[in-house]
């Protein structure tokens, strides 16, 4: 009795080992045949935009004095931006920053009160770039004294991004098919498709205080040039791998 339940023992584990062998032949038979490669896509195009933030600071013993100051030069500017024909809606004002500044008397062991620093800044939405010198040079001439670097965009960003897109699967397709080719198979539908894009602005004009001022108003317009932004775009494509017939 012990040798027959040893001989069936042996019988069903080599079923078993048996229909294991084939359901992984089966496996293996039903895995699809994929083949995975990357796209890359870029467009150029000229920014039509700018963001420019124009700053004003000043320092006095009164602080009535020097947000006198201050605002004076904020109305000239406002001034300036509605000769230069700039939609009001795209111009705004922050808030009054006031900071009053001491000094340290190490013999008093107490601090004194010196003067006031008083900031406000002015914030453009540009849309017509050749006008971007003139307000630059001229809002310098007003009293401007601190000016952040122009932030170039453009009003088809949306457009411009989903347009690499579409350059980046082309590639991945050709990408595709010169691989297959070379395996002796052909591409066929695709399974799965990861992207995403990128934004790389061009460089933004050195358009110091010391220059600008060294120039006339129309020449620092003119010799201003927005440079080419850049929409770049990767994908990961994986498509069917199809074997050719003989």
């Amino acid at each position: 009795m012990r040798f027959r339940t040893l001989q069936l023992g042996t019988a069903t584990a080599a079923l078993c080992a048996l229909l294991a062998t084939a359901n992984v032949a089966a496996a293996e038979a039903e895995r699809p045949r994929t083949i995975s490669v990357s796209g890359q896509g870029e467009i150029q195009a000229e920014p039509d935009r700018a963001w420019v933030t124009l700053g004003v600071e000043a320092r006095k013993p009164k602080m009535e004095e020097a947000r006198a100051e201050v605002q004076k030069t904020v109305d000239a500017v406002l001034k300036l931006t509605r000769d230069l024909k700039i939609d009001q809606k795209y111009v705004r004002t922050t808030r009054v920053n006031i900071q009053p500044e001491y000094n340290w008397d190490n013999n008093a062991r107490e601090r004194n009160l010196i003067g006031y620093f008083v900031s406000r800044q002015i914030e453009v939405e540009l849309r017509d770039l050749e006008k971007l010198g003139q307000l630059l040079e001229k809002s310098f001439d007003q009293g401007v004294n601190q000016v952040g670097d122009p932030r170039l965009d453009s009003s088809k960003r949306r457009d411009l991004e989903r347009e690499a897109l579409a350059k980046a699967v082309a590639d991945a397709k050709l990408n595709a098919e010169a691989v297959a080719k070379a395996a002796g198979a052909r591409v066929g539908a695709p399974r799965t498709i990861s992207a995403s894009s990128g934004f790389v602005p061009p460089p933004v004009p050195m358009m110091k205080v010391q220059a600008m001022r060294a120039e006339a108003a129309d020449s620092a317009a003119g010799s201003y040039q927005s440079g080419q932004m850049g929409f770049n775009a990767t994908v990961q494509v994986e498509y069917d791998l199809i074997p050719t017939t003989p």
